[in-house]
Order: C-alpha cells, then structure tokens, then sequence
C-alpha cells in the first residue's frame, strides 16, 4: 500500500542556511538521526519510493538541508545525520549552525522524526536532540529502527525502555518500533506525518488500507507450520 500523499514526495532543493528554505511551504516534518540509523531507507519506505533519499556505504554523506516536497504547501525534509561525518572543522561548524537556525527558527517545521537504531541505547546525542526539542517546543516522534533484527522480546524491550524514558523526561515525544525492510510501524509513521501535517487521508484510501492489513493477518494465520524441522538429540 501506499500513502496518498508521500508518494507524491520529489526532491526540489538541497540548502545549508535557513535564509535560502522555500518560501511557499507552510508543513514541513524533518528527518533527523545518526548517520548510521537508516533514515535514508526510512524516507524511502515511508514514500514508497527506492532512492528518492541517498543511501550510503559512508555514513554523514548528506550534509544540507534536503527537501522534498509532496505538494505546494507541505514537505519532507531530510536533515544532516551526525555522528559520523568527516567534513572539515570550518564546514562541521557552518553545517551546525545553519541546522540550529533551521529547527529553532523555521515556521513551517511542525515535528522531527527522530531515528534511533533499536538495536542500541540512545547515543548521548540522541538525548540532546530530545532535551533541545523541548526546550523549543518541538514535536518529536522517535522511530526505533531495524526492529527486523531483533527477536520479538528484545525489541518489545527497546521500545518499553524508550517508552520509560520518554514519559519520565520528554513529554513532547512519542516513540514506536520501525523496520525499512518489512515496513513494521509504517502505517503508524503516516498517521504521525498526517496529524502534522494536517492532513486527512480520504475514508475509501483508509477503508481499502484496514482491509489490507486485514487480508494480510489472514494469511498469515492461515499459514501452515513446517513439520520437515531437523531436529538434532
């Protein structure tokens, strides 16, 4: 299935400063996370598209403001991912500040997706990214990525943790669990995405959607259990 909207999503430019953003968006939800966090294959799956965000070998490739808008008033924006970035000392300090001047200053910007991989504990970064949020006000939604590499315990426990420390500390974020691969927790995302964005998904598109999932649980209680298991004394 796809999203009425964020399959519509195309790039228009790539900025370094808030002064040069598009005039004429008024919704905007960023990207944010680090380099290695899987936020490009996020973009793709949540858009349904293949390559319509860069991925990379080389973590911290992208080091501008990237936007993609999915009509003429809203947009995608994929943000720089830190942590890994080799760019020089004067470029890194450019790049900050022209980040900190777009999620402290940018009208449009209504929330940030914050992607942590669920694999790992939040970096020290990640929770200056949620303490910095609050302080401004600023929507978060944190996605736990590559939940396909963990069993089902382990990465219901991620997600507990994060829960905890998101209703202990961070009042203006919510949290789920989120794989690029079997697209678990995309439905979840696009209704994120549509309350930000204002936007309602037409009843047939969600009625159509509910039926699909609906089919897909089907099936997959329907399949049958292999009895050709090796079994070793």
């Amino acid at each position: 299935m796809q999203h009425p909207l964020y399959q519509k999503a195309e790039y228009l430019k790539s900025v370094p400063t808030l002064d040069l953003c598009p005039e004429e968006l008024t919704h905007e939800v960023a990207f944010a996370g680090r380099s290695n966090a899987g936020k490009s294959s996020a973009l793709n799956v949540i858009t349904s598209q293949k390559s319509l965000a860069r991925t990379s070998k080389t973590p911290g490739r992208t080091q501008l403001i990237n936007f993609f808008p999915v009509d003429e008033t809203r947009a995608l924006v994929d943000l720089p991912g830190y942590g890994f970035a080799k760019v020089g000392r004067k470029m890194k300090n450019e790049w900050q500040a022209g980040l900190t001047e777009y999620i402290e200053q940018r009208a449009a910007l209504k929330g940030l997706i914050l992607l942590v991989d669920s694999r790992m504990q939040p970096t020290e970064i990640d929770l200056v990214m949620l303490d910095w949020t609050a302080e401004i006000g600023l929507p978060v939604h944190v996605l736990l990525t590559k939940a396909d590499k963990l069993k089902k315990g382990p990465a219901n426990q991620s997600l507990m943790t994060m829960q905890k420390l998101i209703a202990e500390n961070y009042d203006h974020a919510s949290v789920q669990l989120f794989s690029s691969l079997n697209r678990k927790g995309v439905d979840e995302v696009w209704d994120k995405l549509d309350d930000w964005m204002n936007f309602e998904r037409p009843k047939t598109e969600r009625a159509a959607h509910q039926r699909y999932q609906a089919d897909k649980g089907t099936k997959l209680k329907k399949k049958k259990k292999r009895t050709n298991i090796r079994r070793f004394n």
